[in-house]
């Protein structure tokens, strides 16, 4: 009897590219990719075909609003958190962290902060996004060169989150082995580092993917919000209330005295997102299980996995690409 194959998870299928999408792809370079086939790259960056459309919807659809706040992260570098902090803190005055019927405790972080091109602009070509009150709040991985031109032209804030590049490989290796259909295998560690050293991972190369925000950051610190993933797990009331003062909502003294930074960061830790039921069972629309995006969110898992030669060399690449530019890892 033969046994039949899983369905294709909709983050997998290609079958449904415009034509201006088509077009393109020909035009650019390709190289082997994490989970799909195929990366394009595009802008200087690499992205799978489905993420490319989204985001050439996304820079010719979207229109920012000054009051917008967008989350941008590398790939595997806390977005998940990052998101769910956000969006408290933002909404904090309509939803309690403590109530029961708060949204986290129902959605996943990734519903309540959707991503413009990899959920919105995908979807749709040009989404109706007028169910979103304002203030605003979406995600995106795109590298600065690729933001919509509205972003850059409005006053809306951008908080970037980035994490160590050797805890940033390890987790994408993880990550995008889960998301591989069973016939096509795991990809091995020495491969998937390979393909990061040489730049090729999802929105990379990571060194420049960084470089464009922190340069940014240092420009117009109004307007860019720059933090490592290592700092805010190290001090998260601390960074988060300088997130609060950089978006124009600073916690009042009666909210410190009530602790409310301290409830916040409770709500939203890896053991309490990780444990709630949604999170365990809950899936994407487009196909990927919310329990992929919990793993460990640990600090330094690359010393459990990366060998002594593979730290170094990553270590010396990345000391090459960030001379003078005052960022390090």
């Amino acid at each position: 009897m033969q046994i039949s194959k899983a369905p294709v998870p909709k983050y997998l299928k290609d079958d449904e590219l415009t034509q201006e999408c088509k077009d393109l792809l020909s035009s650019l370079p390709t190289e082997m990719g994490w989970v799909a086939s195929t990366f394009y790259k595009y802008q200087g960056f690499w992205h799978p075909c489905r993420h490319l459309q989204g985001i050439l919807s996304c820079q010719k659809h979207f229109e920012a609003q000054d009051k917008d706040t967008l989350l941008v992260t590398t790939p595997k570098s806390g977005t998940t958190w990052l998101k769910a902090l956000l969006f408290t803190l933002i909404n904090r005055t309509h939803f309690h962290h403590s109530a029961h019927n708060h949204p986290l405790q129902s959605n996943s972080p990734h519903v309540l902060v959707p991503f413009l091109e990899v959920k919105l602009f995908l979807e749709h070509e040009n989404p109706d996004l007028s169910s979103f009150k304002s203030p605003r709040l979406f995600s995106t991985h795109m590298p600065y060169v690729s933001l919509p031109k509205s972003i850059h032209d409005s006053k809306c804030k951008l908080v970037y989150l980035c994490r160590d590049p050797k805890d940033t490989l390890v987790s994408l290796w993880f990550f995008t082995n889960k998301l591989r259909l069973q016939e096509m295998g795991s990809r091995s560690l020495e491969e998937a580092f390979e393909l990061f050293c040489g730049g090729v991972s999802m929105y990379g190369p990571f060194w420049d993917h960084v470089l464009g925000y922190w340069e940014e950051s240092l420009k117009n610190p109004d307007k860019v919000f720059f933090l490592k993933y290592e700092d805010m797990k190290d001090e998260p009331v601390v960074h988060l209330r300088k997130l609060a003062e950089f978006l124009g909502c600073p916690f009042s003294s009666e909210e410190e005295k009530d602790e409310v930074l301290e409830g916040i960061v409770e709500l939203c830790s890896f053991d309490n997102l990780s444990n709630l039921k949604v999170n365990k069972v809950g899936k994407l629309p487009s196909g990927e299980d919310y329990s992929v995006f919990f793993r460990k969110g640990e600090v330094g898992d690359w010393k459990n996995h990366l060998t002594s030669e593979m730290v170094e060399r990553l270590d010396r690449i990345c000391k090459e690409k960030f001379e003078g530019s005052g960022l390090s890892f």
